[in-house]
This record gives structure tokens, C-alpha cells and sequence, in this order.
């Protein structure tokens, strides 16, 4: 393929690439293969014949989807046997997304079938039309109305139901990061809710527990521990910024390697931090 066929590709692609990789992600729930998957969609852009195509974005998205589909299959069979909890890739932010997909909502997505996953992303977040959807899952409209529906049904409870102020995510987050360093139980506390829990993710290439803590005096009894830890072989921060939507923070720990820590807050109190350790995982943020 000739040099101008590739820029004139690339110029009716590029300008769309963002809201591909993001239409990937929230499907895949990875970094890496939701740019591997958009970069197969450009391959497939190159050798379509593009004057026939009257929509590019939504043809685009449409093979976007199908592509992330067929990935689903192979990725599901990976996390049965994923060590420890599982959680997706970190995308960290100076700002939180504007289509409030955040990290419990991701994990939410996780329980969903692919084509429930499809439909709730593509018309609840997208704003896709279900003509269009139907065509993507080759499935018929009101079909594709029904998956959505269920989809809601099941991550209801997951969704945001308000926006946290941005200084106050971050004052949370900053204080945090002071209390779990310094050893500051009563503080730490003062901040956790009484049904807060805690997922790490390690994916057995870093120490991470293999089951969620539940519970205030779970929680607390982790974070006295880890405060040892960190008054023995550092935690350094990197920034605060938010995680998938969530006020958080990146720190580079003592053996090197970087951390994310991401907070969902409610009414004022966290409710839950999900800690990703998993260095295959972190690599995009290097």
C-alpha cells in the first residue's frame, strides 16, 4: 500500500482515534489490547473503500465493537484464572471522564454478557442509536433495546449518582495518602465508611491479598499493617489525579515499581479503594 493511501487513511482515522480507544476500553477494560484493537480497526479502514462509506465514525465504531466481541471470548477465559481480584487497567486523569464510567461501574460491566455489554455502552454511554447497535451485534432493535434494558437493571447500584466536586476528591485523596503513610489510624478512619472494602490487584507478579477486605475493622486493620511497611521502606507520591473517574493517587513504592490507588467516595465517606500493583498493568503509565 502506497504512502498516500496510508495518510489518506490516516486523516479521515486519526481525528476519530480518542473516542475509538474509548469506546475499546470500556468494552475491554484494558489499555493495551483496546489500542491493539483500534490499530486492526485502522488496518481495516486502509483497505476499505472509503468514498462508499457514508458514516465513517459509526462504521468505525461498528468494527471497533465487533473487534472488542471477539476479544471478550479469549479475555474471559484469561481472568478465571487471573490470581487475586481482578480489575481493569488504571486510567489516570487530570479530570474525571465526562461519561461517568468509573471503576465501579467497569466492574460492574464485568457481570454483564458481551452483547449486554455492548448495547449499554453503545446507547447509554455513547448515545448510539439502537438501528445502529442492531446492526453492530446483528441483532434486531427491539432485541437490542432489551439487552440494554437488562444491562441497567444489573449496574444500577454502580452508577454515580452524583459528580464528587473535583477539590474535594482530591482533598480526600491527599489526606488519605497522608493518614495510610503516616500510620494515622484516627484519621484514616475518620474517612473510611463502615462498609468500606479494599481490592488490590497484584495478578500474581506483585504481593496483593487474594480476597477483597470487607468492613470498617477489616479495612483498618490492613492499613495498620501497611503503615509499618511504609514507615520501614518508604512510599513516595507521585500525584494525585483521578483513576478511572475516582480521586486517587500514583505512588512509587519501595521495591521501584509504581502504584495506583483510586477512592469511590459517597455522602463524604470512602466506600471502597482499589489498589492496582500489577506491573503489566501499569506499564502505559511509565
Amino acid at each position: 500500500m502506497d504512502r498516500g493511501t496510508h495518510a489518506s487513511a490516516a486523516d479521515s482515522f486519526d481525528p476519530l482515534r480518542p473516542r475509538l480507544i474509548r469506546v475499546a476500553y470500556r468494552m475491554l477494560g484494558s489499555v493495551a489490547d483496546a489500542e491493539d484493537v483500534v490499530q486492526e480497526a485502522f488496518i481495516r479502514w486502509m483497505g476499505t473503500d472509503r468514498e462508499i462509506v457514508r458514516e465513517p465514525e459509526a462504521f468505525l465504531r461498528r468494527t471497533v465493537t465487533r473487534l472488542c466481541l471477539d476479544q471478550m471470548k479469549s479475555a474471559r477465559n484469561r481472568r478465571e484464572t487471573y490470581v487475586g481480584p481482578w480489575l481493569p487497567e488504571p486510567v489516570v486523569e487530570e479530570e474525571a471522564e465526562e461519561d461517568d464510567v468509573t471503576l465501579p461501574l467497569m466492574l460492574a460491566l464485568e457481570r454483564l454478557s458481551p452483547l449486554e455489554r455492548a448495547a449499554f455502552l453503545l446507547h447509554d454511554v455513547f448515545g448510539v442509536g439502537f438501528d445502529e447497535i442492531a446492526a453492530t451485534v446483528q441483532r434486531d432493535a427491539a432485541a437490542c433495546r432489551q439487552l440494554a434494558a437488562r444491562a441497567r437493571d444489573h449496574v444500577r447500584e454502580a452508577r454515580p449518582r452524583y459528580r464528587l466536586e473535583k477539590q474535594r476528591g482530591m482533598e480526600i485523596a491527599d489526606a488519605f495518602f497522608a493518614a495510610s503513610r503516616s500510620g494515622d489510624m484516627r484519621a484514616l478512619g475518620a474517612m473510611l465508611a463502615q462498609d468500606v472494602s479494599l481490592h488490590s490487584d497484584g495478578g500474581g507478579k506483585r504481593p496483593a491479598a487474594v480476597r477483597p477486605a470487607i468492613g470498617f475493622a477489616q479495612v483498618l486493620r490492613v492499613h495498620k499493617s501497611l503503615a509499618v511497611l511504609f514507615g520501614k521502606y518508604g512510599s513516595n507520591l507521585v500525584r494525585t489525579v483521578f483513576i478511572n473517574g475516582l480521586p486517587g493517587f500514583v505512588t512509587r513504592e519501595a521495591d521501584g515499581e509504581l502504584q495506583t490507588t483510586a477512592l469511590d467516595i459517597s455522602d463524604g465517606k470512602i466506600v471502597a479503594i482499589y489498589i492496582m500493583r500489577n506491573p503489566d498493568k501499569l506499564r502505559h503509565l511509565h
